[in-house]
């Protein structure tokens, strides 16, 4: 039998041990296992407490069995769930009772949700948005995988995929018709009106959807400047604990320090990274050489100075979006000589701001985490109507839209040539809803699943 029919069970809950663990069972084979187990099927739907007993009628917990028949399941196919004790010792001996059914195995990570997509119960986007919600560390990034999952991005492409097979069809009756007259400016005429308001409303997608792809993965800054002047006080400050070591002694830092930081429900990887300076040390140079390729990666670099001594910076050069100045350690600077605690502004990305901190004590520090917060929203921009979750998605809309921009500027010079650009459209919108050629991109994205969903 081929694996992707045989029955798959798994722990599709917490590791044990818990309170409660939920393993999952899907295919032809799951109603032979809820009988077998629990003496009988219950009703569909229906919570129903069951003593389950292994094939040598050894107990093996007093547990609550759900049984959903296909299709009208998760997956698709016949589905049992058994809530059982969360321990090992329950979970080993029922996993051992389900392996000895006939073409009954393991799952695979993201088979479950696979075989729902297989069935048409979810697309390939809701798919993307379900593993993006199982992943979410901040809420925002919870609410956009939320809204994926209801299927916002999937329904327009379906909605504009079945238009654009509307106006392929006409423009394709009008190359039958070819040597009637009037009949294919009849059928042209429409079609084309069709493919601009497509485009319109691709194009005004993409273009308010600023970055809410990267919200999956995050912003990342990087915290970078000469050495002893407070970077790994900053990061300790921002994490709340204590992540680098805090020496007065120079090139402690010696490897990339990073913390995952949650700034108004943005996520943002903020890196402490060595101090840059010349050193004949290896081991430090080597360190200097990371946080210079780290800071050249990241989207935003806090460039770290003593203010004390502002006239010995040395910037780092950098393709980050924005480049601040921090200027650190003001509760050593006279009170005469300190000026306000954050300086310039910038209605962009912020490439000019500056601002000036105590990172021992705190000064400026709830001003420099405002900014941050307001750096991300700007970066990832769309908020509440972002529909784009991953790159892949963007691509994919790129290419619909020029398939529709070129089927528009070809269709003078032959209806053929406007309707190839009309399939090139559809088939990448069926790409986006894992309709068409995606076996290879399906293995890479159910892969990443966790086990059991």
């Amino acid at each position: 039998m081929h694996p992707r029919d045989q029955t798959i069970f798994a722990l599709s809950s917490g590791r044990p041990p818990a309170a409660i663990s939920i393993v999952r069972v899907s295919g032809s084979q799951a109603r032979t296992a809820v009988e077998a187990l629990a003496g009988r099927a219950p009703a569909p739907r229906m919570a129903t407490r069951a003593l389950l007993r292994d094939g040598e009628g050894h107990a093996i917990d007093d547990a609550i069995v759900l049984w959903f028949p296909g299709p009208a399941s998760a997956t698709g196919e016949d589905v049992a769930e058994f809530h059982v004790h969360g321990s090992r010792a329950v979970q080993a001996a029922l996993f051992a009772a389900l392996s000895k059914f006939e073409n009954v195995r393991a799952a695979e990570p993201g088979e479950f949700t696979r075989r729902a997509f297989e069935n048409g119960k979810l697309d390939l986007t809701e798919a993307e948005a379900l593993d993006d919600l199982i992943h979410a560390d901040t809420d925002r990034q919870r609410r956009q995988a939320l809204r994926q999952l209801k299927g916002l991005l999937g329904d327009k492409a379906r909605n504009w995929r079945a238009r654009i097979i509307e106006a392929s069809s006409l423009i394709e009756a009008g190359i039958d018709f070819s040597d009637e007259g009037d009949v294919p400016a009849e059928l042209v005429a429409p079609a084309l009106r069709t493919i601009r308001s497509l485009l319109f409303e691709i194009e005004e997608v993409l273009g308010k959807q600023g970055r809410s792809e990267r919200l999956r993965d995050g912003l990342t800054v990087a915290i970078a400047g000469p050495p002893n002047v407070g970077k790994s006080t900053l990061i300790n400050l921002l994490a709340r604990r204590e992540v680098a070591i805090v020496s007065p002694h120079a090139g402690t830092t010696r490897d990339v320090i990073e913390v995952q930081l949650d700034l108004d429900g943005y996520p943002v990887m903020v890196i402490d990274t060595a101090g840059i300076r010349d050193t004949v040390d290896p081991i430090e140079q080597e360190g200097v050489r990371r946080a210079r390729a780290r800071a050249a990666e990241s989207d935003l670099v806090l460039w770290v100075t003593d203010a004390g001594h502002e006239r010995s910076e040395n910037k780092i050069e950098t393709a980050a979006a924005a480049l601040w100045i921090v200027r650190n350690k003001i509760d050593l600077v006279p009170a005469e000589k300190r000026p306000g605690t954050t300086v310039g502004t910038d209605a962009g990305q912020g490439r000019a701001r500056t601002f000036r901190i105590s990172a021992r004590q705190g000064d400026g520090i709830s001003e420099l985490v405002a900014a941050l917060a307001s750096f991300a929203r700007d970066y990832f921009g769309a908020g509440e109507d972002a529909l784009i979750g991953r790159e892949r998605q963007r691509k994919l809309l790129h290419e619909t839209a020029d398939a529709l921009r070129n089927c528009l500027e070809v269709a003078g010079r032959g209806d053929e040539l406007a309707a190839e650009e009309l399939r090139v459209a559809s088939q990448s919108l069926g790409r986006l809803l894992g309709r068409i050629d995606v076996e290879d991109v399906l293995d890479k994205i159910f892969r990443e699943f966790c086990i059991g969903k």
